[in-house]
């Protein structure tokens, strides 16, 4: 198994549905799909909530702005988190647990630190941010072989996502 997830920014939220909606179609498990995105409609009370059920997603994507609908409001872990430096984020997948709790809080660069524990080169993870404080959206997806990095590859590149790229998860550390 080659332990990688592709990423990719996408510029709106119905992009972002679109995609997690065809990763979904293409046999991507849930639980294997992340987003991170802002969260504009947010009053400044943040609290971490996880769930693992999609009525729980649902309610959790209500409760942190309404943002989170659809085919995101559906994937697992969902909550909302404050990330130093840029604000209010609405975060589902595998990337809440990598952002939450102590792994923002230590970090001085924000999200950054984050990413880079899951394996992202700093000077991506870097790019990553400035993505995200522009408002844009990040979304990954892990792939257990190269027919499946393709794969999501090819689904992101056909929704017009941009700053597509693989990353080993090989470097990151075991949870």
């Amino acid at each position: 198994m080659s332990n990688k997830s592709v990423f990719c920014i996408a510029t709106s939220v119905p992009q972002a549905e679109q995609i997690v909606t065809n990763l979904q179609a293409s046999g991507f498990p849930s639980g294997d799909i992340s987003v991170l995105l802002p969260d504009s409609a947010a009053t400044g009370d943040f609290g971490y909530v996880k769930s693992t059920k999609a009525s729980e997603g649902i309610a959790a994507g209500a409760a942190t702005g309404g943002v989170a609908g659809g085919a995101i409001g559906l994937l697992a872990g969902i909550g909302a988190l404050a990330i130093p430096g840029l604000g209010p984020f609405i975060a589902a997948g595998p990337l809440m647990a990598a952002l939450s709790g102590a792994a923002v809080g230590a970090t001085a660069g924000g999200v950054v630190g984050g990413l880079i524990g899951l394996g992202i080169p700093e000077i991506e993870a870097k790019r990553y941010e400035d993505h995200l404080k522009k408002g844009n959206y990040l979304i990954s997806v892990h792939a257990v072989n190269g027919d499946r990095i393709d794969r999501a590859k090819e689904i992101f590149e056909a929704a017009g996502a941009e700053d597509i790229s693989t990353v080993s998860e090989e470097k990151a550390p075991k949870a």
